[in-house]
């Protein structure tokens, strides 16, 4: 279970090293703002088609060649992207970069295999606190690392990758067991149909999409909000995003265990995000200091729970047989809310106001904690395991 957690780590410090200058980096290539949260949307797209084959694929042919291959090549996109010299490469190593870091879902995939029903959401924890500490790591160092120039954090990042690799090779298991591929699913790009169709996790998989489509919104215009209206700099932001890697990372690593052996997965989702709801709204009246800390404070709080919750119910909804291909398709469904989330943003600080996009978030998500009880009475009426 550590070395697949050290290597969601590595993946994603290397990832969250380009999010506090990806903005300023694209703005050198004279992008506008909604060119820069196109930039996202790409990135996300790719993972949407790509989450789901990569999933199918580690439950018929194994986890650990298919995670290899994925890091090598993401390596190889992030050098790739330093390295552009106009808007049109950005965009198209982004959307390949897109389609390698779609490999997440073969690492939850990992965790389902090497869990019991029982410490599901413990496994699940742990890969989202692994989140939560390539979020601290990775936006600080690249603030930091952007004073340098602005292409060094990525430079950083491949070479993270390239590190994640071939530690990848001396020490990554092969987790899936030998039943798991005995019933060889044919992959198709349908499958995330199936899993929307699916009576036990469909709704959850729903729930997933709604509320990383809120975040994304968020995410990709808190800079564009943070540059404009209080005149912040990559470092700054980077710290901000750094604060919701740790709180994050609190909570799925030590905190979520305890809470659902207490409380119970479906019983922590309507609370957990009407706390993101609420940190949302506060986002654009909140001065800088304490009160727009205390925001953060409540979304990180409320994603720390959130996400493993709806990863164990997910993964304990269904076999052995189809964890990488239900796990793939929520990833696939997340990095389609990615791509969505952005745009809206982009658009709704555009031309609405700058804080629109958090006030639209914040009320997607009342209406999903509304959805979400529906849905956890659904996952536990119908839990496999």
């Amino acid at each position: 279970m550590m070395v697949i957690f050290l290597t969601v780590v590595l993946d994603l410090v290397g990832f969250g090293l380009v999010i506090p200058l990806l903005t300023f980096y694209a703005e050198q290539f004279s992008a506008t703002p909604q060119q820069v949260t196109g930039l996202m949307t790409v990135y996300s797209l790719a993972q949407f088609v790509a989450a789901p084959l990569w999933g199918q694929a580690s439950d018929r042919y194994g986890r650990r060649p298919l995670l290899l291959a994925s890091i090598l090549m993401t390596a190889v996109m992030l050098a790739a992207f330093a390295s552009a010299s106009s808007l049109w490469m950005l965009f198209l190593f982004r959307t390949l970069h897109g389609v390698m870091t779609a490999n997440i879902a073969i690492a939850q995939a990992c965790m389902a295999d090497l869990t019991t029903p029982a410490t599901r959401a413990r496994g699940m924890g742990l890969i989202g606190a692994a989140f939560g500490i390539g979020f601290t790591i990775g936006p600080f160092l690249g603030g930091e690392l952007a004073q340098f120039g602005l292409a060094v954090p990525i430079w950083v990042a491949a070479g993270l990758s390239l590190l994640n690799f071939c530690l990848g090779v001396a020490f990554l298991p092969e987790t899936r067991r030998a039943e798991s591929g005995e019933i060889r699913r044919p992959i198709s790009p349908l499958a995330l149909w199936r899993a929307l169709r699916h009576p036990a996790v469909g709704l959850s998989i729903v729930l997933t999409f709604l509320y990383i489509f809120a975040f994304a919104a968020m995410e990709s215009t808190f800079t564009l909000f943070a540059e404009h209206e209080h005149r912040l700099r990559p470092e700054d932001v980077g710290r901000l995003f750094g604060l919701i890697g740790v709180v994050g990372a609190v909570v799925q690593g030590g905190l979520i265990h305890r809470l659902v052996k207490r409380f119970g997965e479906a019983a922590l989702l309507p609370p957990a995000l009407l706390a993101i709801a609420l940190g949302l709204w506060l986002i654009p009246s909140a001065p800088l200091g304490a009160p727009i800390l205390a925001a953060f404070v409540l979304i990180a709080a409320g994603q720390g729970v959130v996400s493993p919750s709806l990863q164990s119910l997910i993964s304990r909804g269904v076999g052995a047989d189809q964890q990488g291909e239900m796990m793939g398709s929520n990833q696939s469904m997340g990095a389609l809310a990615r791509a969505g989330g952005p745009l809206m943003g982009g658009w709704l600080f555009q031309t609405v106001s700058h804080g629109a996009a958090f006030y639209a978030s914040a009320a997607l998500l009342v209406g999903a904690a509304a959805l979400s009880v529906l849905a956890g009475r659904r996952a536990l009426a119908a839990r496999v395991a």
